[in-house]
């Protein structure tokens, strides 16, 4: 296992330098490292690498919540929290219904298998998006109006949102017994829940950090170690109470910037450097899961699917948009980071099916639906991170030091009007 994973990272390492020489961004190499790699292609990833390689997603993509948490402002939150809690479900909500009625003309499936289906291609990918939107934060792009702070924290609640909506549907289709309007309330409940907790324990934490000093590595491995045991916990009260960890993961680094901006700056320094090898590890395992024979059985139709459903999301994504601040070329990007799907797509695009074999059902549904969600990913995966990337090089703008006084100052000098 050792010997795959240092040869993957090695392979991945140049691939990603080839890529971004070639302006596109390295984690679209990083998927296709993946693709070709995995069991479903040339097969020369370990088995024992693939067996544990959801453990290796998990790890990453709580590297990657917890820069997003430390680069989340309370000022730049308040601006755009509206707009947050409008692009967390008006977008999915749009796809998800597109789908539906889209399902069975064009695959041959249920109103409400459409609607499962709708429901695992709604969820917009993290994995792909938060990294983005951390390069762009980092260099202050579109800081003025707090664009990649909105998109980012939009998108990561966006898939608490859908995964719950999944659940409900998937319950009613294989006859359990669930309370559907406990499921339901389980959204609010979980995002509020899992912020709170997030608060509670990064407050621990921070004080724990002041009264002990340790070094900035060992508060990251002391971040790290409760963050894991955050999701663990959802995992064990899923049964009973809803929590959303990862928005709880989130909350961890946003509560310690508010504390001491010093502190998180060494903290987001060192998760910087190993999100080199997460990157590496969250793409190429992610791209690993991709079956493409899966993928072609989708066909002409499966794409059609798609596509529509992208457009009924981007129509949902811009309606969200109307009376902000941002101008038409501003609202575009917003709608283009709400391209990729992977994450939400890899971890349960297969659950419908294994639940119709487990029940005796026909699955013939459940391998459409799979073929889709697989299709999702090779689609737009890779061109929506190049096109957010391309797009938010020549969209976004970099905000002066004191964005606040930027901002009021163009405001005052173009007489209120929309920044350019």
């Amino acid at each position: 296992m050792i010997v795959s994973l240092a040869e993957l990272l090695v392979i991945s390492l140049v691939v990603d330098w080839a890529f971004r020489k070639m302006n596109i961004p390295g984690l679209v190499g990083l998927l296709l490292v993946g693709v070709l790699f995995g069991p479903y292609a040339l097969a020369l990833v370990s088995p024992e690498l693939l067996n544990i390689s959801a453990d290796f997603r998990l790890i990453a993509l709580i590297v990657i919540l917890l820069r997003a948490g430390l680069e989340l402002s309370k000022d730049t939150l308040n601006r755009v929290g509206g707009r947050v809690v409008l692009l967390s479900a008006v977008p999915a909500i749009t796809e998800g219904a597109a789908i539906t009625v889209l399902g069975p003309p064009l695959l041959g499936i249920s109103y409400l298998e459409s609607a499962i289906l709708g429901s695992i291609i709604a969820a917009v990918s993290p994995a792909v998006v938060v990294p983005l939107m951390i390069r762009f934060m980092e260099r202050g792009m579109g800081a003025v109006k707090g664009i990649p702070t909105m998109i980012l924290a939009a998108a990561s609640i966006d898939d608490v949102f859908v995964i719950v909506i999944y659940s409900v549907l998937i319950g009613i289709y294989t006859g359990s017994t669930a309370n559907i309007a406990w499921q339901l309330a389980g959204i609010p409940i979980s995002i509020v829940l899992g912020i709170a907790v997030g608060l509670i324990v990064g407050v621990f934490l921070f004080r724990l950090f002041q009264h002990f000093d340790p070094r900035a590595t060992k508060r990251v491995l002391v971040i790290l170690g409760l963050s894991v045991l955050l999701v663990r916990a959802e995992h064990l009260m899923e049964s009973w109470l809803p929590f959303a960890s990862l928005l709880a993961v989130m909350a961890v680094g946003f509560i310690i910037l508010e504390k001491d901006e010093h502190m998180a700056h060494e903290i987001s320094a060192k998760l910087g450097k190993i999100w080199v090898f997460a990157e590496i590890v969250l793409f190429t395992m992610v791209g690993a899961q991709v079956n493409l024979t899966v993928a072609l059985e989708a066909g002409f139709a499966g794409a059609v699917v798609i596509a529509l459903g992208l457009v009924a999301r981007s129509i949902g994504t811009y309606g969200c948009l109307l009376g902000s601040d941002l101008t038409v070329s501003e609202r575009v990007f917003v709608v283009i980071s709400y391209i990729p799907k992977a994450t939400v797509q890899a971890a349960i695009g297969g659950a419908p099916l294994a639940a119709m074999v487990l029940l005796g059902m026909d699955k013939g549904p459940g391998e459409i639906i799979l073929a889709v969600a697989v299709l999702s990913i090779v689609l737009t995966a890779p061109l929506g991170a190049w096109a957010i990337s391309v797009s938010g090089e020549r969209i976004l703008t970099i905000a002066p030091p004191d964005v606040h006084d930027a901002r009021d100052a163009v405001l005052e000098s173009e007489g209120n009007k929309e920044i350019l």
